[in-house]
């Protein structure tokens, strides 16, 4: 059954949606028109795919149709008419799939809060500044510092995006070794990268979910990405991270406070991610449900006209 919306409640939706995101996405494309870049606030923009027109337009997801003057929805991705086609989500049905699988499995487990963001550290190991991945900042504590922190620590990463940056010498330090084939075995909900990359999920969902869920994971994966350099060797002084104007903070996660903090944080990031994946999993047994209908729907028409 499908839902239909009256133009001006999914027009006031979408208006909503822009507004919501346009504190983010305005100043990217102003720094990208600069050709000025930032680690943090042109992070979620340039390392996932999904294009800044692309979060800024708001879907209704699969089930929910649009009434009244729809072109500007036509021949975009997915869509039959005035909504998300069932044959276009029967085949997504292997991504969607392999989504469930990977969230389900990090839903499963409790986090882990001991890493303390040394994936970043391990990315610049035995490095010099200017060969590091943001050489427009100078390492905190210097080339000589950062490596004792490294060789002083227990490294546990277990997200492979992250893993797969580390330095050679790095890579060996590291307890565990993800590999791309295989995340449903590491990813757990304490990871600061695998809460950023909830957004990516929901993303690659679109437009089979309704993009006020894709906005959730956005604004938690922007904070969380604060965090992420905040822990980071990087020094940031006099920089603004994050929307509420706040400057920058370094976490010393080489310290026994810098440790807490980053763990205490780590904690509830975790919490407030847990909702947001949880959401994700039933949309995807959702969209599961209904792919299986296809293929029976599919299945009854070839039959009958044999």
């Amino acid at each position: 059954m499908t839902d239909v919306l009256e133009e001006t409640t999914w027009r006031a939706r979408a208006a909503a949606h822009a507004t919501r995101l346009a504190p983010y996405v305005e100043p990217h494309l102003a720094r990208r028109e600069a050709r000025i870049k930032h680690p943090v606030h042109d992070f979620l923009f340039t390392y996932y795919s999904q294009r800044p027109a692309q979060l800024m337009r708001w879907h209704p997801g699969f089930g929910t149709a649009l009434s009244g003057d729809v072109s500007e929805y036509a021949g975009l991705k997915g869509y039959l008419g005035a909504t998300v086609s069932g044959e276009y989500v029967a085949s997504q049905r292997p991504l969607i799939q392999s989504l469930h699988t990977l969230l389900t499995a990090t839903a499963s487990r409790s986090p882990t809060l001991g890493c303390f963001g040394l994936h970043e550290w391990a990315m610049v190991y035995r490095l010099t500044e200017d060969e590091t991945r943001h050489k427009d900042w100078t390492l905190r504590l210097g080339t000589a510092g950062t490596d004792d922190v490294v060789e002083s620590h227990r490294i546990t990463c277990s997200h492979f995006d992250a893993f797969r940056f580390f330095t050679p010498p790095a890579r060996g330090l590291n307890l565990l070794q993800p590999a791309s084939d295989d995340r449903p075995a590491y990813e757990q909900p304490g990871c600061l990268h695998g809460g950023m990359d909830l957004y990516k999920h929901a993303f690659r969902l679109s437009p089979m979910i309704c993009s006020d869920l894709v906005a959730d994971a956005f604004e938690l994966a922007w904070e969380i990405r604060v965090l992420d350099m905040r822990a980071a060797p990087y020094d940031m002084t006099g920089e603004v991270l994050d929307p509420t104007g706040q400057p920058w903070t370094p976490v010393c996660i080489e310290t026994p406070e810098g440790k807490q903090e980053y763990a205490a944080a780590q904690r509830a990031f975790a919490e407030r991610g847990a909702p947001v994946r949880q959401r994700l999993i039933q949309e995807c047994e959702r969209l599961l449900a209904a792919s299986a209908e296809v293929d029976v729907d599919d299945a009854g028409f070839h039959a009958s006209g044999a």
